[in-house]
């Protein structure tokens, strides 16, 4: 069974590694976008602006009907770059309602805003999956976004035993794993979580892309 990467920026594929790359839309790589390899598109929270918004969702609602478009994003909240939350807020609930209309997973970059990103996802009543990449705060958090519905993907952060990356792996059955753009392979998080979760690689594997397919039901 392969590895799934289930949020990365590189775009070399290795064998036995499923690698959804990430791509954020503008508007000079529509007609770029791969057509076969597995990939998610969104309107990244650093470059997406309310100016050419209704022009990039156009794109969006084309590309992301691509039958390797896997994810919606990623998409998401910062505070620290990237227009005001306010309009960050808009950027993401017209995402959120193409993701919904479609019936695809939603892939979310999050910086600071995760009291807003739990307020989005109330009050529009999100359906589909919303997966956190990368998440590495502390357990208290993520147990509360789990609580909410959200579910959580993983990065280098597995590899710090006393991380709460670390201590959710450990208490948390459902949950990705990816690279996003660290030089750290998959298959050594993949240990690492293994390791956590007391069982083998390909038991992990096996538990992750279950929940994988289950997703995508």
């Amino acid at each position: 069974m392969d590895f799934l990467d289930i949020h990365t920026h590189k775009a070399a594929t290795q064998p036995g590694v499923i690698s959804i790359q990430s791509l954020s839309l503008t508007s000079d790589i529509f007609l770029a976008m791969p057509k076969s390899k597995p990939i998610s598109v969104g309107l990244h929270p650093w470059y997406a602006t309310m100016e050419r918004l209704d022009l990039q969702m156009k794109y969006l609602d084309v590309l992301a009907r691509q039958t390797n478009v896997k994810l919606i994003g990623e998409c998401g909240l910062d505070k620290i770059k990237g227009e005001s939350v306010e309009n960050q807020v808009h950027i993401l609930a017209q995402q959120i309602m193409l993701a919904e209309k479609i019936n695809k997973p939603l892939i979310l970059h999050c910086v600071k805003c995760f009291s807003e990103l739990m307020a989005v996802k109330d009050r529009l009543k999100v359906k589909v999956p919303m997966i956190i990449h990368g998440f590495n705060k502390n357990e208290a958090l993520g147990k509360q976004l789990l609580a909410k519905g959200f579910l959580l993907s993983f990065g280098q952060a597995a590899l710090k035993k006393d991380s709460g990356a670390a201590k959710l792996i450990q208490n948390t059955d459902r949950f990705f794993l990816e690279t996003d753009d660290a030089a750290i392979s998959i298959q050594e998080i993949y240990q690492a979580a293994a390791i956590l979760k007391k069982c083998t690689v390909d038991e992990l594997k096996a538990r992750i892309f279950a929940d994988w397919n289950k997703l995508k039901q």
